[in-house]
């Protein structure tokens, strides 16, 4: 297999519209046509994105609304592999839901990964335990799986982060199994088997309710 139809790196362009690149490395892009770049996340569901530059680091901003919301690159599927990404959201408590979905139909039904980073350095063990969460939409979501199925699908995130500050979030799509790794770390803060039976779809960059982030560095291997 040609090496460079398997990774994908997203990069940020500070130009106008606002809107980051995706490089497939040497390889010929393929998407949308007309005035909507195949670079763009065609599919924005409740959010609006503008670009920035925070500490030297080309990011894209999804800003904060009432509801979930995903900007999908719809071309751009996974089946089996690991996405990695920087991410950063704030230290204010249920208003910082940040992370990534995948296996993605539509804007109503992907699985996704995320983080509560308003959790992450917090000294309440219940909350502590609730820092990086597994969900499957529409039928799974995180307060179903919380009174149905509780510590199953969320745990604590390993090595602790500054809640504040950018984390490196590695996930690796297996299906079933997903599991997540923070910071670099060899050992999963979440090691989960999915719920839905989709094994493939969309790559998205996802924020929960009432909630913006900042994203940057998202790279996608597909294991063949």
């Amino acid at each position: 297999m040609n090496p460079c139809t398997t990774t994908y790196y997203l990069r940020l362009a500070l130009t106008l519209p606002a809107f980051f690149l995706v490089s497939l490395h040497c390889c010929t892009m393929q998407g949308a046509t007309g005035d909507v770049s195949p670079d763009l996340p065609s599919k924005i569901h409740n959010r609006a994105i503008t670009s920035l530059s925070v500490k030297d680091r080309k990011t894209i901003h999804l800003d904060e609304r009432e509801g979930d919301g995903v900007a999908w690159w719809p071309d751009k599927t996974l089946s089996n592999g690991t996405i990695e990404f920087d991410v950063r959201g704030t230290n204010v408590m249920q208003k910082s839901f940040v992370g990534i979905a995948f296996h993605g139909l539509d804007e109503k039904t992907y699985d996704a990964v995320y983080l509560r980073p308003f959790n992450f350095q917090t000294t309440d063990s219940v909350r502590l335990s609730h820092g990086v969460q597994y969900i499957s939409h529409p039928i799974h979501t995180w307060n179903k799986l919380r009174d149905e199925r509780a510590g199953q699908f969320e745990h604590e995130v390993s090595p602790a982060s500054d809640p504040n500050d950018w984390v490196h979030v590695k996930v690796l799509v297996e299906y079933p199994r997903v599991r997540v790794f923070i910071n670099q770390s060899i050992k999963p803060s979440l090691d989960v088997r999915q719920l839905s039976d989709r094994k493939g779809g969309w790559i998205g960059l996802w924020v929960g309710n009432g909630s913006g982030g900042d994203f940057a560095n998202l790279v996608i291997k597909p294991i063949p």
